[in-house]
């Protein structure tokens, strides 16, 4: 039905708009009557000249001309040169933060643990994230055991500085982030005694040379680290403090000197620098001092400065402490300390306290940092004390004065308040 009624109604359509032909008995249309297209219909010639007929140009100034890309940028400045100079701001400063976030996300999320296996660098990213930026205790120390477990169960070397480092980094969070030191101790003294418990059983042998002298560095760090942590107020555990100290020293010093002794083995690597084992010295010096226990901390920080480099403003500190320590030994009041004299000891305070003077004054940038500043203010604080003690009250109050001057000039607030207590105490005498 359709079929049929489509094609007649266009017959229909096309009757209205062309006249009929006249045709010959055949049907066709006959040639003597054929015209142009454009005489079948007057409407139609008029329709299709319309359609035809050129659009009408527009004036100059207001047609299209092509220009290049300099130009147009060019143009577009001059007439809204705020506007396009902030864009462009904006897009520069977008393209450089996707390149810097690139940056750090290929080295900080993707190389930070590119030395772990996938599926323990992403454990560990996890901890990360709940460590520094979500922090949630609980997730870290969950998603931190188990990397050390999926690490166990792949059989990775438990004392590689990869796993330890994941050790270390659990200690540190516990110390830092959740204010649990005593965890944090748990935490090293296991990793301590699986270190010696190796060294004693398989450090002897000729081919762990090498991973000996790693594993041992490591766990005098441990030890140090730990006599920090039984020292600090929240644990207040003295004796265990030194105890990890002096065990620390002494493992320095005793492979120090079997190194000298013997010289260093095919395979052993290098062993730890002497600012590092100076830096172990100090440590246990600083836990004596806090005992008041004078005599044991002066050789200590002595050998601490013959280690250290002069142009370390860090050595201006160490002599400021030994002459600190010097100047506070009283007359042996036990039978256990050696006999002291009185002179001998206030003019070797003098003296490391000029020397701390003299090498922070020889100090200069970029080596030197407030660190030489505050040292020279607490030496200066000390040759005041001990020309208070050699009742020259005109000296100390003249070196009280100029440790005032300069700890107020560096924003020394300690040192400050220390002079100006020793200053109203001569005021009144």
């Amino acid at each position: 039905m359709i079929s049929q009624v489509y094609p007649r109604a266009c017959l229909r359509a096309c009757s209205r708009v062309f006249p009929q032909l006249p045709r010959t008995k055949t049907g066709k249309p006959s040639s003597s009557t054929r015209r142009p297209v454009s005489q079948w219909h007057p409407q139609t010639n008029t329709q299709l000249r319309n359609r035809l007929r050129p659009l009408p140009r527009l004036p100059a100034h207001q047609q299209i001309r092509h220009k290049t890309f300099r130009a147009a940028a060019r143009d577009l400045y001059k007439e809204y040169p705020l506007s396009v100079s902030l864009a462009s701001f904006c897009i520069i400063t977008a393209c450089l933060g996707l390149i810097y976030a690139n940056y750090v996300y290929q080295s900080y999320i993707i190389g930070e643990f590119s030395a772990y296996p996938e599926p323990i660098a992403r454990l560990l990213r996890r901890a990360l994230f709940y460590s520094n930026h979500d922090v949630q205790p609980e997730n870290a120390v969950k998603y931190y055991t188990k990397a050390l477990d999926l690490a166990k169960e792949m059989g990775l070397d438990p004392l590689s500085d990869e796993i330890l480092g994941v050790k270390f980094q659990l200690a540190s969070f516990l110390e830092k982030q959740v204010h649990q030191p005593k965890l944090a101790i748990d935490v090293l003294e296991r990793v301590k005694a699986h270190c010696v418990a190796w060294i004693e059983e398989f450090g002897g042998l000729e081919r762990q040379r090498g991973k000996r002298t790693r594993v041992l560095g490591q766990v005098v760090r441990v030890s140090v680290k730990l006599g920090e942590l039984y020292a600090s107020p929240e644990v207040m555990e003295t004796e265990h403090a030194e105890e990890s100290l002096v065990w620390a020293v002494t493992t320095l010093l005793k492979e120090q000197e079997r190194r000298e002794r013997e010289g260093v083995m095919e395979g052993e690597g290098e062993w730890i620098g002497a600012e590092e084992i100076g830096g172990a010295l100090e440590s246990l010096a600083n836990h004596y001092e806090s005992r008041s226990q004078h005599y044991l901390a002066t050789p200590l920080y002595l050998q601490a400065v013959s280690l250290i480099s002069p142009r370390n403003c860090h050595a201006v500190t160490l002599m400021t402490n030994l002459s600190a320590s010097l100047s506070q030994q009283l007359t042996s009041s036990s039978p256990y300390e050696p006999p002291v004299d009185r002179a001998a000891l206030t003019s070797n305070a003098r003296t490391w306290a000029q020397k701390a003077l003299e090498t922070a004054s020889a100090i200069q940038p970029p080596d030197r940092t407030a660190e030489c500043d505050e040292g020279c203010a607490v030496a200066m604080h000390n040759l005041g004390e001990i020309a208070e003690m050699d009742g020259n009250i005109a000296e100390a109050r003249r070196r009280y004065v100029e440790a005032e001057s300069l700890s107020k000039a560096i924003g020394f607030g300690e040192g400050v308040k220390n002079s100006r207590e020793r200053l109203r105490f001569l005021k009144d005498r």
